[in-house]
C-alpha cells in the first residue's frame, strides 16, 4: 500500500513506513484551499491547510510512502481518522510517478470543491494573514506551514507559493 504525502504527511506520517520516495501526481496542485476548523484553526477562527486541488496541466511533487507490510489496515484507519475529520477531503487512489522508478497506485486525500471548507483561489496575502494567527488542536497554523516548507526544501522540491507564504508569515509574526 502506497500513500502520497504533499503536506504534513511528508514530515509527520504517523504510520509505519517501509520506504519513502520523492514522487509526483499530475492534474493536481498543492494549495492552501481548505479552511481548517479542527487541526490548525477553530470554527471561530479557521486556519488553512493544504489539499490537492484539481488543475489541468498541474503537477504536485511530494513523497510516496510504502506502508510497512502488515500495517495497511491500521494505517488506513489512522489516516481516515486524521484526514476525514470534517469530510472536506475525498479519499482517492491516484497514479503517482516515483521520481526514480515506476508509477504506483497511491492513496491520496484531495479536496472536495463542493465542500463548505473549500476556499480555493484566496490571494496569497489573505492566506498569510489567516495562517499567521490561526491555532487549532494540533497547534499554530504557522508551524504547519513552516514545517511543510522546510521539509519540501530539504527534499529539493520547489514550491514558490509556499516559500513566499513562509517568509511572509515570519514577517507577520515577529
Amino acid at each position: 500500500m502506497w500513500v502520497f504525502g504533499y503536506g504534513s504527511l511528508i514530515w509527520n506520517p504517523e504510520f509505519p513506513v517501509a520506504e519513502s520516495r520523492v514522487a509526483r501526481v499530475s492534474g493536481w496542485h498543492r494549495s492552501f484551499c481548505m479552511r481548517s476548523i479542527h487541526h490548525r484553526g477553530s470554527e471561530a477562527e479557521p486556519g488553512l491547510v493544504l489539499a490537492l486541488d484539481a488543475a489541468e496541466g498541474a503537477v504536485c511533487h511530494g513523497v510516496a510512502f510504502r506502508v510497512a507490510p502488515g500495517a495497511e489496515e491500521a494505517t488506513l484507519a489512522l489516516l481516515r481518522e486524521r484526514e476525514l475529520i470534517s469530510s472536506a477531503y475525498l479519499e482517492t487512489w491516484l497514479s503517482v510517478d516515483l521520481t526514480d522508478g515506476p508509477s504506483v497506485r497511491a492513496l491520496c486525500y484531495v479536496i472536495d470543491p463542493a465542500h463548505d471548507q473549500y476556499c480555493g483561489g484566496l490571494p496569497l496575502e489573505d492566506q498569510a494573514q489567516i495562517i499567521a494567527h490561526a491555532i487549532g488542536g494540533r497547534g499554530p497554523n504557522r508551524d504547519y506551514l513552516w514545517a511543510t516548507a522546510a521539509h519540501l526544501a530539504d527534499l529539493g522540491i520547489a514550491d514558490p507559493d509556499l516559500s513566499w507564504l513562509a517568509d511572509r508569515v515570519r514577517l507577520l509574526t515577529r
